[in-house]
């Protein structure tokens, strides 16, 4: 019987050693993480020989970097956009420009490598040891593939750190492919934080995945550097700024300045509207009057000349993209001043296309360079901040100039499609609270306006016309017109009808006006301009003084 049953006993016990195997080979295939390394080519993507992957912080970009022997190069346009936007490539020259705060320096292109700038087939590449000269990253280099891994960003990094040697893989699961074992200690940026793992990047340029039981718990972390870099002293007033703007379309006007400014009161800058490039050469008219400049002094007022761009004759795209007619310009601007004894210059480019964009931000560092070198504060208009003048980089200007003063107005303008405020009090503050998320507080100014828009629809049509405040008190009392404020705008309201047309003002004043320049109080601003000397009421300077703290 034993023999008649062993057999069977063996098979079951087989079947036994086979169930447990599988049950085995189940178990570590489930729970026993894979040590297979990913392929990195495909990781990194194709890379042609010579060139590398870049890696950027936490970013894999598409561009591609060059790599000749232990030198690494990074096309301009990554520069730029990621690391420092001060590299300008001057195409009349051949050659980048650099513009620090007291210089602005030059490497020219070869068409070799070897170099700090090659030209290679019509693009731009900026060795890494020039690009480290004036920017504080650190850089990696390797091999198959080829790849290049920059860190830029030190300060309040999100950061886990490994408890013990790790694993980086390529997704989050044990089974995913293995990027690299980073060890104990190492610090590793935070990307996301999931149930179990956590995105992160190494240092040396991997992005992937680690087990959050494997690292610290997270924490901002700002890393010492030794890199140090120029800084920018910005020439300030002592006291809040309260500028007017004179407008002056001859000589004959400067004459005018002791009666045009016998009841202004609190005001501390005035900036004539002087200057006016004339031609495609960077070249300048000018209106400007000594003898002007020494009556404001003695009144103890700055003056900030005015240069506008407003010559339809002009392309300022074609002035600023050139630099020898850039540099013009500068010149000119800067012998202008000192030649008539003012204290500042005031920048007045309106209507700038996005194609300027570069151009304009080179100017004004290149200017800011001569004007602090002479002591002149440089100062500059912009729109109200919308989408479609992002091109202004309102940052980067705030880095360079003295001032960034927002042009206040023009919410409703001629040819817009329907009636409304020249600076509703909501649309005022939103202004300023978008330039405050680029441009520090102390250096911002809100200009106000001193003139309303009367709007006048007849047959369907509508039209309107700019007027100052006395104009708009002559229309109330002529038309009797009743008027109340407007808790929406912060402006007195009216209208009335007149020959078949219908009109429409919200009127600026001297209530309307200190709403709006209390906001310069309220966000700590370096001061309000207003638009323009002669459209005021007398009542308004003290509105402004009174307010302005």
């Amino acid at each position: 019987m034993k023999k008649k049953y062993m057999p069977a006993f063996v098979v079951c016990l087989l079947i036994l050693v086979l169930a447990v195997a599988g049950g085995a080979v189940h178990v570590i295939s489930k729970y026993i993480p894979t040590k297979d390394r990913m392929d990195l080519n495909e990781y990194y993507g194709q890379v042609a020989e010579g060139e590398a992957a870049l890696i950027l912080g936490t970013e894999k970009l598409e561009q591609r970097g060059i790599i000749v022997g232990e030198e690494g190069y990074l096309p301009l346009d990554v520069v730029n956009t990621y690391l420092n936007q001060r590299y300008y490539w001057d195409e009349e020259n051949q050659q980048i420009l650099y513009a620090t705060p007291s210089e602005v320096t030059s490497m020219s292109a070869s068409s070799e490598a070897g170099s700090e700038v090659w030209l290679r087939n019509g693009t731009v590449y900026l060795s890494l040891s020039y690009i480290r000269q004036y920017t504080d990253l650190d850089t990696y280099i390797y091999e198959n593939p080829g790849r290049i891994a920059i860190q830029y960003q030190f300060s309040d990094v999100n950061t886990v750190t490994a408890k013990k040697d790790t694993y980086v893989r390529f997704r989050g699961g044990i089974k995913s492919e293995v990027l690299t074992k980073v060890q104990k200690g190492t610090n590793l940026i935070l990307m996301e934080e999931l149930e179990d793992w956590s995105q992160v990047a190494t240092m040396d340029g991997y992005i992937g995945y680690v087990q959050k039981k494997a690292v610290s718990q997270p924490e901002k972390r700002t890393f010492e550097r030794q890199f140090s870099r120029e800084e920018y002293n910005y020439i300030k007033m002592e006291q809040p700024v309260n500028l007017v703007w004179h407008q002056v379309t001859n000589m004959e006007a400067n004459a005018g300045f002791a009666e045009a400014t016998a009841n202004m009161t609190g005001v501390n800058v005035i900036s004539p509207t002087w200057y006016s490039i004339i031609d495609n050469e960077g070249n300048i008219s000018s209106l400007a009057s000594s003898d002007y400049v020494s009556q404001a002094h003695e009144k103890g007022l700055k003056v900030w000349g005015l240069v506008d761009n407003f010559n339809e004759n002009i392309s300022t795209t074609e002035i600023l993209s050139r630099t020898s007619s850039r540099q013009n310009l500068v010149r000119q601007l800067v012998d202008a001043a000192l030649s008539a004894g003012l204290d500042g210059i005031n920048i007045d480019f309106e209507y700038l296309e996005e194609a300027v964009g570069i151009h304009f931000l080179q100017f004004l560092r290149e200017l800011s360079v001569e004007t602090h070198k002479n002591n002149l504060v440089l100062s500059v208009d912009n729109p109200v901040p919308e989408d479609f003048t992002s091109h202004y980089d309102r940052a980067e200007q705030g880095r360079v100039v003295d001032y960034v003063i927002i042009m206040g107005y023009d919410e409703h303008y001629v040819g817009s499609e329907e009636a409304g405020s020249v600076a509703s009090l909501p649309w005022v503050e939103k202004g300023i609270q978008d330039t405050l998320a680029e441009v520090p507080a102390e250096r911002v100014i809100n200009a106000v306006p001193f003139y309303s828009r009367l709007w006048k629809t007849l047959a369907g049509t509508l039209s309107s016309e700019a007027i100052g405040m006395g104009q708009v008190q002559e229309v109330i009392s002529k038309y009797k017109v009743e008027t109340y404020w407007d808790k929406n705008t912060s402006q007195n309201y009216g209208t009335f009808e007149n020959e078949g047309a219908e009109f429409q003002i919200w009127i600026e004043d001297a209530q309307s006006i200190a709403e709006k320049v209390k906001l310069s109080s309220k966000y700590n601003l370096a001061g309000v301009a207003a638009w323009k000397l002669g459209f005021e009421s007398s009542d308004v300077w003290q509105a402004i003084s009174n307010n302005l703290k």
